[in-house]
């Protein structure tokens, strides 16, 4: 019987865990615009995964030039593609490039945020900035909705994640709005100390 239960044991242990998914919900940002794929930080996340922890993939919905009214209209169809243990979601700065109201960004977020809470996964927020070109007052309301949000809904957010990148002239593209293959992996490390304890 011991034999028979030593065997089941290790039968089970070499059995491979389960494996959990992360989507990431995104614009330009996320998508890659300007690069190759393989350089996105979504990409070098999903390969840092598989050092530390192989049993989540990561999914990249991400959309260049969308907006938080874009991820709403795909959010469901992505949760039942993927089933997510994890969703992160990068958007609202397409908004704000329109001058569109901070409550209505606010409010689409949350409204993301509730619709992947209600299917189980948790959330992981990531804040993004304007050009202060759309004046003191607007940019100050759009970046608040971040911060603001995640202490209502109780979820983790990563302060502005070009933070390092943005303003560094060899990180970014000509655009001066986009983080060139260099600006990536920084990104990720902006990123994971917040994602960490979420794999948990």
């Amino acid at each position: 019987m011991s034999r028979i239960l030593t065997a089941l044991i290790i039968t089970l242990m070499s059995m491979p865990t389960s494996a959990k998914s992360i989507v990431v919900l995104g614009d330009s940002i996320s998508a890659g615009y300007g690069i190759e794929v393989s350089q996105g930080w979504v990409r070098l996340l999903d390969s840092r995964l598989q050092t530390h922890n192989p049993t989540f993939t990561v999914h990249n919905e991400s959309i260049s030039g969308d907006t938080t009214a874009g991820g709403l209209a795909r959010i469901n169809p992505a949760l039942q593609r993927h089933q997510p243990d994890i969703v992160i979601i990068e958007l609202g700065a397409n908004d704000g490039l329109r001058g569109l109201s901070p409550a209505l960004i606010k409010s689409n977020l949350s409204e993301l945020v509730k619709r992947v809470q209600k299917a189980g996964a948790k959330v992981l927020l990531l804040s993004m900035r304007i050009p202060p070109n759309y004046g003191k007052r607007y940019t100050d309301l759009f970046y608040d909705i971040y911060p603001a949000l995640a202490k209502e809904l109780k979820i983790p957010y990563v302060p502005f994640i070009l933070e390092d990148v943005a303003l560094v002239n060899e990180l970014m593209q000509a655009d001066g709005l986009h983080p060139n293959a260099k600006g990536q992996s920084l990104i990720v490390d902006k990123i994971w100390p917040q994602l960490l304890p979420l794999l948990h």
